[in-house]
C-alpha cells in the first residue's frame, strides 16, 4: 500500500498544469450533467480540447479520437438541450426503448473492433504496443463513452451505466500510463457517474 501511494506522489508531481486544468472542467462537467444543468457541455468542450492535446503525447489516440467526438457532442447536445418543441418543452429525461438498448450494445462491439484496427494500423510499427492489452482497453472504453455520451445528449438515463463501465476500466489505465491525476479524476467521475444515475431516476420517477 505504501508502494502505491509513493508511486502516486511521484507521478502527482509530475502532473502538467495543463492536465490539473483539464481535470477541473471535467469534474465540473459531470457534476453539471449529474444535476442535467445546460453548462455540463461547455465545460466539457474546455476539457476535452485540452485532453485531445495529452492523449497525444501519452499515446492514447483513441482517447484522443474520442474527445474529437465529445466535442462535437456537446455542441449537438448543447443544441439538442435547449431546443424546444411546439409545445415549448425540452427534451425530456427518460429510459432508452428495447431498441435503442440493442443498438447501444450494438454500437459498443461494432465500435470496438473498428476503434481496435484503426489502433493497430496507425501503430503498426510499435510492436510493443500492438503486444500489449492496451489496444484492447482503449478500444473498449472509447467505444462505450461514445455510446454513453450519445445517450446523455439524447438525456437517456442509460447514459450512466455506460460512464460506471467505463470509469471502472479507465482508472487504472491511466495511472499505468502516468496520467494520475487522470487516473484519480476518472476515480471521481466513477462516484459522479453512480450519483447521476441515482438522481436522473430520481428526476425521471417525479
Amino acid at each position: 500500500m505504501s508502494d502505491f501511494f509513493n508511486v502516486f506522489l511521484i507521478n502527482l508531481k509530475e502532473t502538467t498544469i495543463l492536465e490539473y486544468i483539464a481535470v477541473v472542467f471535467g469534474l465540473l462537467s459531470v457534476w453539471y450533467a449529474r444535476k442535467a444543468n445546460i453548462l455540463v457541455f461547455p465545460s466539457g468542450i474546455i476539457s476535452t480540447v485540452i485532453y485531445i492535446y495529452i492523449c497525444f503525447f501519452a499515446q492514447l489516440y483513441a482517447d484522443m479520437g474520442i474527445n474529437f467526438f465529445y466535442a462535437g457532442m456537446s455542441i449537438y447536445g448543447w443544441y439538442a438541450w435547449t431546443r424546444r418543441d411546439a409545445n415549448k418543452k425540452t427534451i425530456p429525461i427518460r429510459w432508452n426503448s428495447v431498441r435503442e438498448q440493442i443498438a447501444g450494445i450494438a454500437a459498443v462491439i461494432i465500435g470496438f473492433w473498428i476503434i481496435l484496427w484503426v489502433l493497430w494500423i496507425l501503430k503498426s510499427n510499435d510492436t510493443d504496443y500492438i503486444s500489449s492489452y492496451i489496444p484492447y482497453i482503449d478500444a473498449f472504453t472509447t467505444a462505450i463513452f461514445i455510446v454513453g455520451m450519445w445517450f446523455m445528449a439524447r438525456k437517456r438515463i442509460e447514459n450512466w451505466i455506460y460512464w460506471i463501465i467505463g470509469d471502472l476500466i479507465s482508472v487504472p489505465l491511466y495511472f499505468h500510463k502516468g496520467l494520475v491525476f487522470t487516473s484519480f479524476q476518472f476515480f471521481v467521475f466513477l462516484i459522479l457517474a453512480v450519483m447521476g444515475l441515482l438522481e436522473w431516476k430520481r428526476m425521471r420517477e417525479s
